[in-house]
């Protein structure tokens, strides 16, 4: 006889119960909005003491909600820091659109995989016309297309497989990357390093990664970047990328990509574009004339999460020639075979890029920019960049702050440079570790938060403002803040460092 088993619902809750904890759950994201501006931009706490508090025993029977959702306050409000607060300022990571966080929610209760159209239908078209509306707004052709991945590492990776793939003048899928000459790429010494690793996950080995100087704007050198190429093709080797830089993270420099594009065009090279933080930039008006070039890319990577303000995790490739991502990618399955003639499917993205199984990322970036319009978008990126302006000139005017560099973009670095330093031995040494012990103790301090950036050998402050929520009161508060850490940092340093270098003659 079969024995037929019996219906196990311990995880299908009922639509009732599945709704009341999604109100608390919303009921939570309403007070983390409500009170973000009042809380610390972060706790400041030791990973061990997180550790203990987060790591709870898992439960052989259902913890009660009232202990599960007390859990989650405690993780929300004592355990996290927040990247959506006005004052955080550091590294380039967005402050998550309120829009974006229930389409995350809504695209986690459909739980489409956007591997295969036949498992996304709605899902699958909503991030092929959402890639190909950024296409236009970068001004590439009708052909172009992309997908949406998991940041600006991915999304760099995806566009120089392409490009290795595409230029290398034999079939490197099949017979792998030392059945022609030695490859090589380039990039400037300001660019991030993803690039460099995504050599290594291509097989080329960072050794394959030519670093070219930058000029005194820490853009690429063109005369070392031709010579460079010219001298690898003399000895054998075969160039095959050039990644150009649409705002470093460090300074917010743009490389010369109208002459690189020339460059790649003469020379037979692909150009990708990294543009993790900048490439929103050129969807600004009074932004866009210095991306001029931006639109004779091969690829570009750039992050939503970042500079169009979404939710973790949603990066984005472009390409040129969509099918360019299918012949770097697309691989043929007995299990998935289908007739699309008979079914009317479309384009399976999971052929397109690394992932099989894929999240509908696209949708918070979909909904967000429904739910506020395009021009909100291209008026708060320049309004960024107009605050980071601000804050330079600020700090130009301050006898206790010296500028970096030029703001670039919508970074700002400066450091805090104390009054009589005169009498101070190794001045440019006491300086650097005067800075990096102020940004570690504002950091902690979790009134304002800002990074760093290394400038000609100088440890730099450094604010970057991707945050739709920052203002220039905010920016004050970072001035003030700075000030009064930097004197009693300095009022504790200076005597022992004074006492271990004796005093200048």
């Amino acid at each position: 006889m079969i024995e037929r088993p019996e219906p196990h619902p311990d995880l299908d809750w009922s639509t009732d119960r599945a709704a009341a904890f999604g109100r608390r759950a919303v009921e939570l994201w309403e007070e983390l909005l409500r009170r973000l501006p009042d809380l610390p931009v972060t706790h400041g706490r030791p990973a061990g003491e997180v550790r203990d508090a987060v790591g709870i025993p898992v439960p052989e029977e259902p913890m009660p909600d009232d202990e599960l959702f007390a859990h989650l306050a405690d993780l929300l409000f004592e355990r996290s820091m927040y990247p959506g607060h006005p004052r955080f300022l550091a590294y380039v990571s967005g402050a998550g659109t309120v829009p974006g966080a229930p389409a995350d929610l809504l695209a986690a209760a459909v739980n489409m995989n956007l591997g295969g159209w036949g498992l996304s239908p709605g899902g699958t078209e909503i991030e092929l016309h959402l890639t190909r509306f950024f296409a236009e707004r970068f001004g590439f052709p009708a052909t172009a297309g992309g997908l949406i991945v998991s940041g600006g590492a991915m999304a760099n990776f995806v566009g120089l497989k392409t490009a290795r793939d595409h230029v290398a003048g034999w079939d490197v899928r099949t017979r792998g990357v030392s059945a022609g000459a030695p490859l090589t790429m380039y990039m400037s010494s300001e660019t991030h390093v993803v690039s460099s690793r995504a050599a290594d996950m291509l097989g080329l080995g960072t050794d394959a990664v030519r670093v070219v100087d930058v000029d005194d704007g820490f853009r690429i050198r063109l005369d070392r970047l031709r010579d460079q190429v010219r001298s690898d093709e003399e000895a054998g080797f075969r160039p095959f990328a050039v990644v150009a830089s649409a705002g470093t993270v460090a300074t917010g420099a743009i490389d010369p990509l109208d002459e690189v594009a020339d460059l790649c065009a003469e020379e037979g090279l692909w150009l990708h574009v990294d543009g993790a933080y900048g490439g929103p930039a050129a969807f600004a008006d009074d932004l866009r004339p210095a991306f001029a070039g931006i639109e004779r890319a091969d690829s570009i990577a750039f992050d939503p999460h970042k500079w169009l303000y979404t939710p973790h995790s949603g990066g984005c490739v472009i390409v040129r020639d969509l099918q360019h991502l299918a012949d770097s990618f697309a691989v043929h399955a007995t299990y998935v075979r289908q007739d699309k003639e008979r079914t009317g499917r479309g384009l399976d993205l999971g052929m397109l890029g690394p992932q099989f199984s894929r999240g509908f990322w696209a949708l918070k970036i979909w909904v967000s920019i429904l739910a506020h319009g395009w021009r909100a978008y291209r008026e708060r990126i320049s309004h960024d960049a107009a605050l980071a302006r601000y804050l330079g000139e600020r700090v130009a005017e301050h006898h206790e702050f010296e500028l970096a560099c030029p703001v670039g973009l919508s970074i700002c670095c400066f450091r805090f440079v104390p009054d009589d330093l005169d009498d101070v031995p190794a001045r440019e040494e006491y300086l650097n570790a005067l800075n990096e012990r102020l940004m570690t103790d504002a950091q902690q301090d979790g009134r304002v938060f800002f990074s760093n950036a290394v400038i000609g050998g100088r440890y730099v402050l450094r604010v970057c403002i991707v945050n739709f929520r920052t203002e220039a009161d905010d920016l004050d508060a970072v001035l003030e803040v700075t000030v009064e850490l930097g004197h009693k940092l300095d009022a504790e340093l200076r005597p022992a460092h004074v006492a271990a270098h004796g005093r200048s003659s």
